[in-house]
């Protein structure tokens, strides 16, 4: 074997730990893929007193990133840190020194990618992330290099595990949204301030990053039309069940005028406008979305991710798996540094050009532009006119009804009672703004609820 692999590793926290595991505890295996020997020469952290893994050298911790980046016997940072401040000092500080970097960190990726591949071409190094999307799914890996003879048309995935297993608690165990939560903090899935998770904040970095790879799209997380699954109530779920759906929440990613994979698949989602004779488009999207049952998103169950692509070569693929926790984000992060190790990393990352200033001509469409089929759940006063009133704004839209559901009232003139409406295909834009009429409406009693809905 060759010369050997020096890896510092800063952050050593739940995924960190899982790393140093595979690095010290299956040595030899990694060897035997890399061609070479790896060695853990460093492992900062904040606080080194505290507990942690017995398989973690105590020689090796410290807290000196500065040290442990200039080692000259270092040849790779891994940045397990997450967040975008101290993160991004260490990744450029590595690039800077010479090192090649592996990373797990989405919303460094989506915020600052522009800056960290730059300052990696510059240094003629690379920067590695399959960990940054879907954890243990080799979906960076599948987009780049299995699928790189295709243009991916279109990317529907369930990002976010937790929202995922909310979801699947509320539909199959009838909890109400809280008790879910509850949950999935009490089963670790979900953590104590759940917000980036449950608002789609974490997901619509993770698109962001599939994006860049897919259509050269450097789209900024505020630019990703969001919607989380904080508002979704179980009469949502048991509406939409009796409709033959499945509410998921899907980070979705498609090209102006696309409604059809190469294969003849239909997708779940309306074509973005052409851009007349203008760059083509691709819309972004994360929001809960209504799935047939028998659809394949809508049967991933719990904490699981997955992601399914339309190429124009190839047509629909499917990629599903574990997509958080210690050991499957481990496992991606090693198998960037057996990549590296060999030296198949270098020459993808040299040929990607990924976040180059160039980009590849796409550019993303504004949300209010994007077509779909909506379901709007609301809460109305249960006397004669209401449905007249909503119909009529409705066609002043020029959006029109698919279906109603409003089941009989319990008691007359009680409290006001559910109404679903399905829609028809209608701009975005024009949605909302019969939405806000509606809201308006005093015989509306409170804020409509309104999903995407897939066919």
């Amino acid at each position: 074997m060759s010369d050997t692999l020096g890896i510092a590793l800063v952050g050593c926290g739940t995924v960190g730990t899982g790393v140093a595991r595979v690095l010290l505890g299956h040595a030899d295996r990694v060897a035997r893929c890399a061609g070479r020997a790896m060695a853990l020469r460093h492992v900062v952290v904040r606080d080194p007193a505290k507990a942690r893994d017995p398989i973690v050298p105590t020689e090796l911790v410290s807290t000196d990133a500065s040290a442990a980046i200039h080692d000259p016997h270092v040849h790779v940072v891994v940045e397990l840190i997450g967040g975008t401040a101290t993160a991004k000092d260490v990744v450029l500080g590595a690039l800077a020194a010479g090192k090649h970097v592996v990373t797990a960190n989405k919303a460094l990726l989506a915020a600052h990618g522009t800056e960290v591949f730059e300052a990696a071409r510059r240094a003629e190094r690379t920067v590695c992330f399959e960990a940054a999307v879907a954890g243990g799914v080799p979906i960076i890996r599948a987009l780049g290099e299995s699928l790189a003879a295709n243009q991916v048309t279109a990317i529907q995935a369930i990002l976010n595990g937790t929202s995922n297993f909310i979801l699947t608690a509320m539909a199959e165990q009838g909890m109400t949204y809280a008790a879910a939560l509850k949950e999935a903090q009490r089963l670790g899935y979900a953590e104590a301030d759940p917000t980036l998770d449950v608002d789609g904040s974490d997901a619509a970095h993770k698109l962001a990053v599939l994006a860049q790879i897919a259509f050269g799209v450097a789209a900024k997380p505020h630019e990703i039309a969001r919607q989380g699954i904080d508002t979704i109530d179980a009469m949502d779920i048991r509406f939409a069940n009796e409709l033959g759906y499945t509410i998921k929440l899907l980070a979705e990613a498609w090209t102006g005028g696309h409604s059809h994979a190469a294969n003849g698949a239909k997708l779940s989602r309306g074509g973005a406008h052409a851009n007349g004779n203008g760059p083509p488009t691709v819309a972004l999207h994360v929001a809960p979305v209504l799935l047939r049952h028998t659809d394949l998103l809508a049967q991933v169950r719990g904490a699981y991710n997955a992601v399914l692509v339309y190429g124009d070569i190839v047509g629909e693929t499917l990629y599903q798996g574990p997509g958080a926790g210690m050991m499957p984000t481990a496992s991606s992060v090693v198998a960037d540094l057996i990549d590296l190790g060999v030296g198949r990393a270098q020459r993808t990352f040299a040929a990607a050009k990924l976040w180059g200033r160039e980009g590849r001509g796409f550019v993303v469409e504004p949300p209010e532009r994007v077509r779909s089929r909506f379901y709007l759940r609301l809460l109305v006063a249960d006397k004669p006119g209401v449905l007249a009133d909503i119909t009529r704004i409705l066609a002043d839209e020029e959006i029109s009804i698919s279906s109603l559901v409003q089941h009989e009232a319990e008691e007359e003139g009680g409290s006001p009672v559910p109404l679903v409406i399905v829609t028809h295909y209608a701009s975005t834009g024009r949605f909302r703004r019969a939405l806000a009429r509606i809201n308006a409406l005093p015989s509306t009693a409170a804020p409509a609820v309104f999903f995407s809905m897939g066919d």
